[in-house]
């Protein structure tokens, strides 16, 4: 597998990191299963201690539970039998986001951008890093680098739509977000930020045409029905 390839699947891993579990019982199971698995390769790992691939996979099982300083551990491992590995920098950088070692994940980002250049994943999780951080000037030189690397990438312009709306920059976001929904028509939460943004900008027409559609594509009413209430609230 190349570089490319590798990070795209571990982006898609941690992605799916952020998916709820349906109900109680249901996520009661999964860590259930997560832990048991952890004490397998602890076990396995008391005899093979370099073994870079058991190692990873126990980290990216404690990131599934939250526990980054355990997942740290063995990534920092990793690092040390084999300092460009990929899977590597690209999960303690997010672990590193995690444990607010912003220095830390900046290095990590920049270091994997060294091994695959221009990567998109990389460059985008260090623009969002860096507006987390609070280095705004960074953070959007990078994501305006990405949009221009990547014209037709939704998630490009729905990242700098969201540094906009997060900085009040409300007549640009809206732009981002429209860009971002025309690129990627099914995404839903780019509609919906599309909305609420039409909506904070006093666009009252505008926004209910987007409930319009968003209905039309089966959207349940009871998700847009805060985004009808603000409605009837203006003038």
């Amino acid at each position: 597998m190349n570089k490319r390839n590798t990070i795209l699947l571990l982006l898609a891993c941690l992605l799916s990191l952020s998916v709820a579990a349906q109900n109680d019982e249901q996520q009661k199971a999964r860590n259930k299963a997560l832990r048991d698995s952890l004490a397998q390769a602890t076990q396995v790992l008391a005899y093979h201690p370099d073994s870079i691939d058991l190692r990873l996979k126990k980290a990216a099982w404690n990131i599934q539970l939250e526990q980054w300083r355990y997942a740290k551990d063995d990534l920092d491992k990793v690092l040390f039998l084999n300092n460009t590995n990929i899977a590597g920098l690209f999960y303690r950088a997010y672990v590193n986001e995690k444990l607010l070692r912003y220095n830390f994940a900046r290095l990590d980002y920049q270091n994997l951008l060294v091994l695959v250049p221009g990567n998109f994943q990389a460059q985008l999780g260090l623009a969002l890093l860096n507006e987390k951080d609070k280095h705004y000037t960074e953070a959007y030189d990078g994501i305006n680098g990405l949009i221009e690397q990547y014209p037709d990438s939704a998630l490009a312009y729905a990242a700098r739509g969201g540094m906009e709306k997060e900085q009040g920059k409300l007549e640009l976001a809206e732009y981002d977000y429209a860009k971002a929904m025309s690129l990627d028509e099914a995404n839903e939460d780019y509609a919906l930020n599309h909305v609420d943004l039409l909506i904070q900008l006093g666009r009252k027409n505008e926004a209910y045409e987007d409930l319009r559609r968003l209905l039309a594509r089966g959207i349940s009413s009871g998700r847009l029905q805060d985004f009808y209430a603000r409605l009837r609230k203006m003038k």
